[in-house]
């Protein structure tokens, strides 16, 4: 990975919420659930293990023996419902670390991956995985130093408890906080915390503030955020461009082309995070976001 010692990008995988959505409706943006690579000073970090982890998992089958560093925000199925199917996973040769809070019941990172992977719900053991599987309990704050790469989190409003990222190398950090609810009468202090002067903040907009308030549909106490919400946080962090992330798989390609006319009303500096999505961050150059990169 020496081609990568000097760069930060982020990449997108899955950018859903709740449930894989594939379909000539979503073709644009995608319908894979949460999955995102930051390659940054030579080290890869994958966040979450949605479906779109599958089609990473695809694409490094090009770069045999690989290795990488997994930080999962929590467990519920569409962030971890692609790591059955990651290929890598089973290869002997690579090796990949693997991050996770211990949830509030109890139960480990390793023992939630191993238990969707138990008969009779699916065909084969996580204990078949030939790569080199290290698991890790990080504790709620605790910093993880890789390389020059300093990984930081903070719990988030979800229920079932989430935490959030914050990834920095050199003067550049990006924030990842999926899946956060917000507070109605005050900021959140954690997400503030997360993206203060961040390049990057991807935010859970899985909603708009319609639906959300809704007096018939309410999405409160459903543990995710709106647009406008994403807006008021970005603005108030400081932060250099808003990614609108969690996309609601009823939200089809020209409802989320309406979204993201509105945020860039109220926010210049945004995007709607779609599927093949990278976002470059350097010292001598502006963002750089290619839509359809080459693999």
């Amino acid at each position: 990975m020496s081609s990568t010692q000097n760069q930060f990008s982020v990449r997108f995988w899955g950018v859903r919420g709740s449930i894989a959505c594939p379909g000539p409706e979503t073709v644009r943006y995608g319908g894979n659930t949460p999955c995102l690579e930051m390659q940054v000073a030579g080290e890869r970090l994958i966040f979450d293990g949605g479906t779109g982890l599958r089609v990473l998992g695809q694409h490094l089958l090009s770069q045999l023996p690989t290795s990488g560093h997994l930080f999962f925000t929590h467990s519920h199925w569409d962030h971890i419902q692609g790591f059955p199917f990651f290929v890598p996973a089973f290869i002997k040769g690579n090796k990949f670390q693997i991050y996770g809070a211990v949830s509030p019941n109890g139960a480990t990172i390793k023992q939630r991956l191993n238990d969707q992977m138990l008969h009779p719900n699916f065909p084969v053991p996580l204990q078949i995985m030939g790569a080199q599987l290290e698991f890790n309990d990080i504790q709620i704050g605790e910093v993880v130093q890789i390389g020059e790469v300093m990984v930081e989190n903070a719990v988030l409003q979800h229920p079932g408890e989430a935490i959030g990222y914050r990834v920095s190398w050199k003067n550049f950090a990006v924030a990842y906080i999926s899946d956060t609810e917000h507070f109605e009468d005050r900021l959140d202090p954690n997400v503030q915390a997360l993206a203060r002067n961040a390049d990057i903040m991807i935010y859970d907009a899985t909603y708009t503030n319609e639906e959300y308030y809704s007096e018939t549909t309410s999405k409160r106490g459903w543990g995710h955020s709106t647009w406008e919400e994403a807006v008021k946080a970005a603005k108030a962090a400081g932060v250099k461009k808003l990614v609108i992330f969690h996309h609601d798989p009823l939200h089809n390609d020209d409802f989320l082309d309406s979204v993201g006319q509105a945020v860039k009303a109220e926010f210049p500096d945004s995007l709607m995070a779609r599927e093949g999505m990278i976002i470059h961050l350097g010292d001598s150059e502006p963002v750089v976001v290619l839509e359809k990169p080459e693999d």
